[in-house]
């Protein structure tokens, strides 16, 4: 399983980057608008730091202006996707946009049924929202499960984002569901290196090293 970093924070991205551990990055206006800066600026810089996959969200609510405005995007670098929240429009879009060779993030999927909808109509990523899910009472890891197994029954090659990662626990459940990525934010990576019995075992090691002698 991968892990891209849900963020538009340069100085999170760069520091993950050094990690080894990060294959793309996901964004949406509102992780942009925290960091008080533009939107396409901020994309394509990203897009340079990063080697893989960069989504990058369409607000255009009809499908003609959903692919207008991702052709706009997609020219920005080779490695952006965009992200489109699924719907009617969405998947009109999509179908235009895959025959072009731009890939889709088909986002705010809650159902099996809307991810199969995204990947017949061409998205090369779906994105179902886990913590959403929890939130109002369902299971959002076993909708993940759904999905990955149905694209594995009928061999279609749309790649499972899992988001709306909320504790690291999330990103382990996401990898038994079988999920091909994970998209987490800084602070949910933070928390995946850390427990408690690593700093421990540190500390105790630091401490003996200090009285060996000489």
């Amino acid at each position: 399983m991968r892990l891209f970093l849900d963020t538009a924070n340069i100085q999170e991205i760069e520091e993950a980057l050094s990690w080894g551990v990060v294959s793309g990055v996901t964004t949406n206006p509102s992780l942009v608008a925290r960091e008080g800066r533009e939107f396409r600026p901020t994309i394509r810089e990203i897009a340079a730091l990063v080697d893989g996959p960069v989504s990058a969200e369409a607000v255009s609510e009809d499908a003609p202006g959903m692919i207008a405005e991702a052709r706009e995007l997609a020219a920005l670098a080779q490695n952006v996707v965009i992200k489109l929240p699924m719907g009617v429009p969405a998947l009109k879009a999509t179908r235009v946009l895959a025959d072009e060779g731009i890939r889709v993030n088909m986002t705010l999927v809650f159902s099996a049924n809307q991810a199969l909808l995204a990947a017949l109509a061409g998205a090369a990523y779906v994105s179902p929202f886990v913590g959403r899910l929890d939130d109002i009472g369902h299971d959002g890891m076993q909708v993940v499960a759904e999905i990955v197994d149905i694209f594995c029954d009928y061999g279609l090659e749309t790649e499972v984002i899992a988001a709306s990662i909320r504790h690291p626990a999330h990103v382990l459940a996401a990898a038994h569901a079988g999920s091909d990525i994970a998209t987490v934010p800084f602070g949910v990576l933070q928390q995946m290196v850390r427990h408690p019995l690593t700093d421990s075992g540190i500390a105790r090691f630091l401490a003996d090293y200090r009285k060996i002698p000489g």
